[in-house]
């Protein structure tokens, strides 16, 4: 991968993290177009979702301050309350990543899963955007299922924001607050692989050098941080059909595609 290529890739993973359209989809056909490939290297993907998770925090700073602040005063409050919700729905994906981590890279290289997941992704987006009540503040087993929603969406062409977002929407949560919950609830198991990927010596061995990793990272953090804003305004005003029927469309093309 030279540095052009990391800068397309990176901007594409930025804008689509949080845009409800696979970032791991589009990577994986950003991949197939440039030629180059899926491999079975991810740590240029590991090294963009940090990006994308660090302008989360940008995003999200004065409420994740809020929630620190909370949490340290060592009682059992709103802040405390919500932090260990998170953590339940990152119990789902962390059980993913530790037993089934070999078969998601494994899918990671066909583009007919990820056609089938963007489809997939398109029929809630379709359904959620249809979601009339108000909704409520997220409960526990909300969490708990937004966070199912998160595990499955480690497949490919399987958004993870539209997902989530769709999964707490037809739970009932409110459009204000499922947003929020979506992008914070992804801070941990992102940052923890990027860390890990670190310290186990994974970017030592990566095909991909120093200069295109640094510039993809750039990229995915500034388009990441577009998009995040973007999206949070997007899910109040029930925006979704679109991008419903782009991803419906795009997983047909590329299901066609894999198929003649």
């Amino acid at each position: 991968m030279n540095w052009w290529q990391a800068i397309i890739l990176g901007f594409v993973q930025g804008l689509t993290e949080f845009l409800p359209v696979s970032s791991s989809g589009h990577l994986a056909i950003g991949r197939e177009l440039l030629g180059i490939g899926a491999g079975g290297d991810l740590v240029f993907e590991v090294a963009v979702h940090a990006a994308t998770a660090i302008a989360i925090i940008v995003v999200f700073w004065n409420e994740i301050l809020r929630l620190l602040g909370g949490l340290f005063k060592f009682s059992y409050n709103d802040e405390t309350k919500y932090i260990l919700k998170i953590c339940l729905s990152m119990i789902p994906v962390f059980i993913v990543g530790v037993f089934f981590k070999d078969y998601v890279e494994a899918a990671f290289g066909s583009l007919l899963v990820v056609g089938l997941g963007l489809v997939v992704t398109g029929i809630l987006l379709a359904l959620s955007d249809g979601v009339k009540k108000q909704g409520e503040e997220i409960s526990w087993w909300q969490a708990l299922v937004i966070g199912l929603g998160q595990a499955l969406a480690v497949i490919p062409g399987l958004s993870r924001s539209g997902t989530t977002i769709s999964t707490g929407l037809l739970c009932g949560v409110k459009r204000e607050s499922v947003a929020q919950f979506s992008f914070l609830m992804v801070l941990v198991p992102v940052l923890g692989e990027a860390f890990l990927d670190v310290v186990g010596g994974e970017v030592a061995a990566s095909s991909t050098a120093l200069l295109p990793l640094v510039l993809g990272f750039i990229a995915a953090f500034v388009s990441g941080l577009l998009a995040c804003k973007a999206m949070i305004a997007l899910v109040k005003r029930a925006k979704m059909k679109w991008f419903a029927l782009y991803c419906a469309v795009v997983g047909i093309i590329v299901i066609i595609s894999q198929m003649v």
